[in-house]
């Protein structure tokens, strides 16, 4: 059945008639925001919502700024209002937004700001959240200045159900959000812990012993080269991309492009080598249970790899490992990560085979080892799950945006 132009692809039951064509100001008010000075500003007083302060869709403590409440001559956000950004020196923030959804007393946004209140606010969160709404910024905003001005927001038209409809739609998208923001926030509150913990489970400073450890371990932490800890090493190469004959396998084929910072399983090659190009190149098949460890673009980076792989040259990988599997990747994560970074070469960042087996890192005994890479191991797969659940989410709101709404033609913009 072919979708009529004006209803969307996906609506709920109950639902039938045309959506119309509806100027934005039509079904929402604006009201502006705060113009301060610098004398105005002190510790605490009236917080001033600003860019800052609006991130993935939701209002965020960050950078805040308070004025004397005596300077303050614009009115209180309210629970529904939202706020977006109207002005600023970066293009691609303008139109960013987000919801007010708790009580926030002795709050205003700022200059750069606009809020926006409607009988639906949330309908109205979920339009600005379409590419229909970034089209009409485009569409709209300044050649010169970043920014979208009242008249211009008077130009914005989109198509719109009746009331009850848009309640519906408004209400599935906000129970979408609050999912999204609770994987969102669990998410960066264990990978916070991680953060904490590497620095807690494992000596600083040349010290021998960590600050937290588990029960039952008094032992002091011995330092050992990054030598020590394979017994073998395997640089990369860079085979042909024009030689059909090398591609379509069935050897895992990794680029540094594939490491993600802070994932450390489970990297996912997207090409494969065969093994003819193996044999015709300059690279190297590398046993599984070793460490991949980027040593040119994106230096620092690694990950422990449970299957037999190749490399781009931008690899060094330490197989047969000396220490726990699991505690090592932890142990080579932890040392690279706070010293690599500051590693520059003559054109890229970089560092040679010999400073990365030079390093020293810290290590414990074996038992010991065990828990600690159990540990990170399990925190690390709780953080992915938070990683993946939130990617759904995502990936649903965007699909759903582009089924729920209707979007028709491209308005052109009229001076």
């Amino acid at each position: 059945m072919t979708k009529k132009p004006d209803a969307p692809a996906i609506r709920f039951k109950g639902f039938s008639d045309a959506w119309e064509q509806r100027k934005l100001t039509e079904f929402v008010e604006f009201f502006s925001g705060l113009t301060y000075t610098p004398n105005d500003v002190q510790e605490n007083g009236t917080l001033v919502l600003r860019s800052s302060n609006v991130s993935n869709g939701e209002v965020v403590d960050a950078d805040n700024i308070y004025v004397n409440p005596q300077v303050v001559n614009s009115e209180n956000v309210k629970v529904g209002d939202i706020v977006v950004v109207v002005r600023n020196g970066s293009r691609s923030l303008i139109g960013k937004h987000a919801q007010i959804k708790a009580f926030m007393p002795n709050t205003v946004i700022g200059a750069f700001m606009t809020g926006i209140r409607s009988e639906c606010p949330e309908f109205t969160n979920a339009l600005l959240n379409t590419s229909r709404f970034e089209e009409e910024i485009a569409m709209n905003m300044g050649a010169t200045i970043n920014q979208i001005t009242g008249y211009m927001f008077s130009k914005m038209e989109f198509k719109v159900p009746c009331l009850d409809e848009q309640k519906k739609i408004g209400e599935y998208f906000e129970k979408l959000d609050n999912l999204i923001t609770l994987h969102q926030r669990k998410f960066e509150k264990l990978t916070n812990v991680k953060k904490s913990m590497l620095e807690k489970m494992f000596p600083q400073n040349g010290c021998s012993y960590p600050e937290i450890r588990f029960k039952g371990f008094t032992d002091a932490w011995e330092q050992r080269k990054v030598s020590e800890l394979a017994e073998k090493t395997y640089g990369g190469g860079t085979p042909s991309t024009l030689n059909e004959a090398y591609w379509d396998g069935d050897i895992p084929w990794i680029q540094s492009s594939d490491v993600v910072d802070g994932r450390l399983f489970g990297v996912v090659p997207r090409k494969r080598i065969t093994q003819y190009g193996l044999n015709n190149s300059a690279t190297q098949l590398v046993p599984k249970n070793s460490i991949a460890i980027i040593t040119r673009v994106g230096v620092g980076k690694l990950a422990f790899m449970p299957y037999s792989y190749a490399t781009s040259q931008d690899f060094l990988s330490l197989s047969k490992l000396n220490a726990e599997p699991l505690f090592t990747v932890y142990a080579c994560y932890k040392k690279l990560q706070s010293e690599l970074n500051a590693v520059q070469g003559t054109s890229i960042k970089g560092i040679t085979k010999d400073e990365l087996l030079a390093k020293t890192v810290m290590v414990p005994q074996y038992a010991e080892q065990q828990q600690i890479g159990a540990f990170f191991s399990q925190l690390d797969n709780l953080i992915t799950l938070h990683q993946r659940e939130l990617e759904k989410l995502q990936n649903i709101k965007k699909s759903m945006l582009e089924k729920m709404f209707v979007y028709g033609g491209t308005r052109k913009w009229e001076s």
